[in-house]
Order: C-alpha cells, then sequence, then structure tokens
C-alpha cells in the first residue's frame, strides 16, 4: 500500500524547503505529516540567490553577506547609490540547504527520501506521487519540479527568453574590490549576442564573485562565459591572470510571460514552476518566499492552499510582458532600457518596482523614464493580442 501523508513537498531545493522551513513555523503546523523528496542529497554550493529586503527575513540566520550601496553602469550612466532602507543580501545554495534540513531534523512529522519523481496523480481523496522508490500519497503535493526536457512547450506564442549566467567566485592576488559596494549591472561589455552585463559582489577587497549574465534564447558555449569574465576582469580591474577561482555555478532561469499552471486540483506548482521567477528580471527567491508564507497562511486559514492572482499581481504580469516584447523583438537595446531607469528614479522607486511592490505614481514615473515611442505601441500590443 502507498505511505499516506498530509502534505508532500517534490523537490528540495529553494521553493520546497523554504515551504518546509514556513510550515515548521507553525504549531499546527507540525502535527501534520509532511514528505520531502528529492532525486538525491544537496551536498554542494551548486547556486547563489540574491534579494533585497528592508528588514530581517526567516533566512537572516544565513545570509551570507549583505550590501547597503549598489552600483549601475551603462555605457551613458556610472552611478553609485545607497539602497536604504534596503539591503541587498546573498544567500549561498549550500547553507541555505544545510539550514533547513539541520531544523527540521528536530521534527518527528519530516521524512525526507531520495528517489525519483516519475508521476503525480490527481486522485478522489488527494494526490499520488509515483516515484523509482516507492509509492506515495498526500492530501496536497506541492511541486517544485519543473520539466526542463519540455521547455518552452511547442505551441507557447507568448515571449520567451532565458537568463543564463556563469559566475567565478574569485580570489585575487592583490585587493581591487570595494567589499562595501556591490555591482547590480555593468553594460559595458559586448552586446552582441543581446542584454549583456557583469555582476560583481566582492566580499573582500580580494574576493568576489563574477557573473556573465545575458538575456537572450540562446545558451552560450561555455568557453565563451569564461572568456568574457577573463576580458572584463582585466579591463576592469587589471588582474588578468593574477586571480585564482575557488567556487564556479552555471544557470539559467525561464523569463517569460507564459501562464505556468499554479494548481492542477491537489497539486499545487512552487517556485520556477509555479511561475514565480519574475518575468523580466528572473528574480525568484524574493518572490518564493511570497508565495510560499500565502500557502501556510491559508492552510491554516481555510485547511487548503486557495490560490488567486491579484490585481498587483496581473499589473505586474503586464509591465513584465511590454518588457520581455521590448527585449525578444529588439525594439530598443536593454542596456538603454535600464539605463534610462536608473538614471531618472531613485534606487528605491526602482527596487520597489522590481520586486512588484511599487505605487501607482511610481509605475507612472517609471514609465515615463523610458521611449513612449517604443513602449506604449508594445504595451497596446499586449493588450490586444496577449503577446
Amino acid at each position: 500500500m502507498p505511505l499516506q501523508f498530509d502534505y508532500i513537498i517534490t523537490g528540495a531545493g529553494c521553493a520546497g524547503l523554504s515551504l518546509l522551513m514556513r510550515l515548521l513555523q507553525e504549531p499546527a503546523m507540525q502535527q501534520k505529516k509532511i514528505l520531502v523528496i528529492d532525486k538525491d542529497a544537496k551536498k554542494n554550493n551548486d547556486r547563489t540567490w540574491c534579494f533585497w529586503e528592508a528588514s530581517p527575513g526567516l533566512f537572516e540566520p544565513i545570509v551570507h553577506h549583505r550590501w547597503e550601496q549598489l552600483r549601475f553602469v551603462a555605457p551613458a550612466v556610472d552611478t553609485n547609490f545607497s539602497i536604504t532602507p534596503y539591503q541587498y543580501k546573498m544567500i549561498r545554495g549550500i547553507d541555505f540547504y544545510e539550514y533547513v534540513l539541520q531544523q527540521s531534523a528536530g521534527f518527528d512529522n519530516v521524512q525526507l527520501v531520495y528517489a525519483t519523481v516519475q508521476a503525480l496523480r490527481n486522485e478522489n481523496n488527494g494526490v499520488t506521487v509515483v516515484t523509482d522508490h516507492g509509492t506515495y500519497t498526500g492530501e496536497y503535493v506541492f511541486n517544485s519540479i519543473v520539466n526542463a526536457g519540455n521547455w518552452p512547450p511547442d505551441d507557447f506564442k507568448g515571449y520567451f527568453l532565458w537568463q543564463h549566467f556563469k559566475g567565478k567566485l574569485i580570489e585575487t592576488n592583490q585587493p581591487v574590490f570595494d567589499p562595501s559596494m556591490a555591482t547590480f549591472m555593468d553594460f559595458t561589455v559586448s552586446q552582441h549576442n543581446g542584454t549583456t552585463f557583469m555582476y560583481v559582489l566582492p566580499f573582500t577587497s580580494n574576493t568576489a564573485l563574477v557573473e556573465y549574465t545575458l538575456f537572450t534564447k540562446q545558451l552560450l558555449a561555455y568557453e565563451v562565459y569564461d572568456a568574457a569574465i577573463d576580458t572584463y576582469l582585466q579591463e576592469k580591474y587589471g588582474v588578468g591572470n593574477g586571480y585564482h577561482v575557488l567556487h564556479e555555478e552555471f544557470g539559467k532561469i525561464p523569463m517569460t510571460n507564459y501562464h505556468f499552471t499554479p494548481k492542477e486540483g491537489h497539486i499545487i506548482h512552487i517556485g520556477i514552476a509555479g511561475g514565480q521567477a519574475k518575468g523580466s528580471s528572473g528574480y525568484a527567491f524574493y518572490f518564493i518566499q511570497q508565495q510560499t508564507e500565502a500557502i501556510v497562511k491559508s492552510l491554516l486559514r481555510f485547511g487548503q492552499p486557495k490560490l488567486s492572482i491579484s490585481l498587483q499581481q496581473r499589473k505586474f504580469r503586464w509591465f513584465d510582458s511590454v518588457l520581455l516584447r521590448v527585449l525578444q523583438k529588439q525594439l530598443l537595446p536593454g542596456h538603454e532600457v535600464f539605463a534610462a531607469i536608473f538614471k531618472q528614479n531613485a534606487p528605491d522607486t526602482i527596487l520597489r518596482f522590481l520586486n512588484n511592490e511599487s505605487s501607482i505614481n511610481e509605475d507612472i514615473q517609471i514609465m515615463r523614464s523610458v521611449p513612449m515611442c517604443i513602449f506604449l505601441p508594445a504595451a497596446l500590443h499586449t493588450v490586444f493580442f496577449r503577446r
């Protein structure tokens, strides 16, 4: 007979473990039988999450580094700015995995299974999860596993770009970095492949995470990312070969106006699988925290995860679609779009806008920053053609 649980979480990544952590904060949820399924143990520092917030969050104990000063660079703009009341925070993947699993180890109601999920099926009284190591049933399944092999769907007619990046944590022979300031975007690199920028997070005067990031449909050969990072470090910091690599990471995040299905019966999709990567920027960590917090609140109040899309969320999905159209159709170079926004708006306004939390007045201010002759037709197109 299948093993029975109240909640099954498929995928022990950012979304799955964030939901687990939030469930265990609530005494009422500590009585629920929870199963977490992942294909293997998380033993490597496979990724880094960055986000900004104005107050301490649930994962404050594992924030690896934080910055209160950011830098934005483009051919016509080079500005440093304070982001008060926000802090720009970084969490390492390995710290996150270990922290949540250590916290959950003290709860008898939590079980962790390493297996490959083969199927999720809605049944009359819940959901069945079929794996290569057994079958499990639960009242609800919270799924964060993306079917990357079929993405984007063949029949999808909307906008889609990959945000893809190669990052290197490096240590230089000489002190060249300012650890008090993170480079949020540096567009003074070749735009030959599309919207491209460097991202620099310094921890000390001679250690930093340097990432080469692009918004394009196609990925690049690995050696292209490496060459771009080497060239940048030589041109901007003069280090040449005078550094060694402590760690590397590679990732890709869908930037799209595709409407991910949030709920299929008792199967609830969370994280990127549930559309929590912002369509126009690829940022996901902050939105995953909002989604998982809302799920737990709904379980406590209604006994079920009631999911709905607010007018605020619909508004920002439209904004995302407009920018995606501009970028994918190459109506305006991406670096010019972001330069216009950063040149004409206060940093806290921009960060609220990117977090989907800006007011109507702030939205109008942002929209007035960019060329209306390009963005207005793009906006009207997304209204009338839904793509």
